[in-house]
């Protein structure tokens, strides 16, 4: 009897150290949730990023989605039967002092089967290098996670066939498109987590501006004060010891150059830009059109709601195609919304003054060859730049007295060119991807300007405004 008892004793003690020391129970049930770190984690896109300030806890969910996926226990994937991925850090040394390190924190002893040191002791896997580590999958099988620093070199990336990729801290460009193809054939996620110093790279253009339009790219920022678990005392702190351009890389993980040259730095995707939703007939407005041949034509379809907010609901954007192609494409998408047209049937559009002119090439103007195809389109709009600019900056700045603008998610050449329009010489923007601006501007340009609300007066002042009225008449009778 007495065997037996202190046998259940060893047994609770070892439980208990294994509660104490599963962190990853602790992080899925903790007292204090990181909602960031979960929409991350319930993301089903394939291509992940996490754009955050130090210590905001972006590396804490790229460790934890690694264990998730080769455990096979993923609270919001389907989860399979062994996993194999890498963990990509800049050097071997920063492999062991942060991802690998958080990799252990989460990964319980009495899970893994083997680890395969490139250096240092299997049995004190923190203090050495990690080849890779082979972990029990809770349907029976194992997985694979390896470990890859970035010094080693793009050879090193290449032949293998993985489940995912994990990116702690931003890669070289070539590093990047070799592990995307690592995962193809398994349909295999990339995720990352960063903090972004080195400007505007690959990064910035392929997840951030999304410049193709990868359907499977999602990323999201983290600050310091979406981590529940940084004292605010702590973070006064840090933030008093960092000028501007350093706080908005190292606490909210923007990227601060980018943000310096925009033209349009009050553009918020969080405040912007909306989920489409079905539109009452009675707020639709009109179409404005960027025209284009080689270049992209830009069209985007414009509602205002009865407090006088725009919206921006579709857009058709296409380049090398001719005024035929892009006619029907335009009356196809008007059919889809139900657009209004006028009396003779016809849709009406807001177009470029350019497009009033005659080629050497062509005896009919665009705006001719537009309205022979059905669409009537308007060439008499405001293009000075300056102002237009004004404009557009007054609807998106929400403490004016214009309307505010919100665009629909699925304008995304409207959305990329507006987190990309930067300032160039001469006080002028970069004449670059501002196929949607331009059109945009056009119709911001046509709105009136709204008529602030004038405070109602007091019975002092209206008693005022009497004695003048009174004194006004005995002197014009006089």
């Amino acid at each position: 009897m007495k065997e037996i008892v202190e046998k259940l004793c060893r047994i609770e003690s070892e439980l208990k150290k294994r509660r104490e020391g599963d962190f990853l129970a602790k992080y899925n049930t903790g007292e204090k949730i990181h909602l960031k770190q979960l929409a991350f984690h319930k993301s089903q896109k394939r291509n992940r990023w996490v754009f955050g300030g130090n210590r905001s806890g972006k590396t804490e969910c790229g460790a934890v989605e690694c264990v998730y996926m080769a455990r096979g226990i993923h609270p919001y994937r389907e989860n399979k039967n062994g996993v194999c991925g890498w963990v990509v850090s800049l050097s071997a040394q920063v492999q062991r002092d942060v991802a690998q390190k958080k990799i252990l924190r989460y990964l319980r002893r009495d899970w893994i089967e083997d680890i395969v040191m490139i250096s240092g002791r299997k049995d004190a896997p923190e203090h050495g290098i990690i080849d890779f580590i082979r972990v029990k999958n809770v349907f029976g099988g194992s997985s694979v996670i390896g470990f890859k620093s970035c010094d080693q070199g793009r050879e090193k990336f290449q032949g293998a066939s993985l489940d995912f990729v994990w990116f702690d801290e931003e890669p070289p460009e070539d590093i990047y498109f070799e592990c995307r193809m690592r995962v193809f054939d398994r349909r295999g996620d990339l995720f990352g987590t960063m903090t972004p110093l080195k400007g505007l790279t690959f990064v910035y253009n392929e997840i951030y501006l999304n410049r193709h339009h990868d359907e499977e790219v999602w990323y999201e920022f983290m600050e310091w004060s979406d981590n529940p678990y940084l004292d605010e005392r702590e973070i006064r702190m840090l933030e008093a010891s960092m000028d501007e351009s350093v706080l908005q890389s190292r606490r909210y993980g923007k990227f601060a150059e980018a943000r310096a040259g925009l033209v349009y730095p009050e553009f918020d995707e969080n405040v912007h830009v909306i989920e489409p939703f079905s539109v009452p007939k009675e707020w639709q407005d009109n179409i404005s059109i960027d025209p284009g041949l080689n270049n992209p034509l830009s069209a985007h379809w414009y509602a205002v709601d009865f407090d006088e907010n725009v919206y921006v609901i579709a857009e058709h954007y296409e380049a090398g195609r001719d005024i035929d192609y892009h006619s029907e494409a335009i009356k196809r998408k008007c059919r889809e919304l139900d657009w209004h047209v006028d009396t003779k049937g016809r849709i009406c559009a807001l177009i470029d003054s350019a497009a009033k002119q005659r080629t050497l090439g062509s005896v009919k103007s665009v705006a001719e060859l537009f309205y022979e195809r059905g669409i009537l389109v308007n060439p008499n709009v405001e293009k000075d730049l300056f102002s237009g600019i004004a404009r557009v900056k007054s609807y998106l700045n929400r403490k004016n007295g214009l309307p505010n603008i919100y665009i629909f998610r699925n304008c995304v050449n409207l959305i990329a060119e507006l987190k990309g329009y930067y300032w160039g010489s001469g006080d002028t923007p970069r004449k670059a991807d501002d196929h949607s601006l331009d059109e945009m501007r056009y119709y911001l340009m046509t709105r009136p300007k709204k008529t602030p609300v004038l405070p109602e007066k007091t019975a002092i002042e209206r008693d005022k405004e009497k004695r003048i009225r009174r004194l006004s008449r005995g002197k014009f009778e006089a």
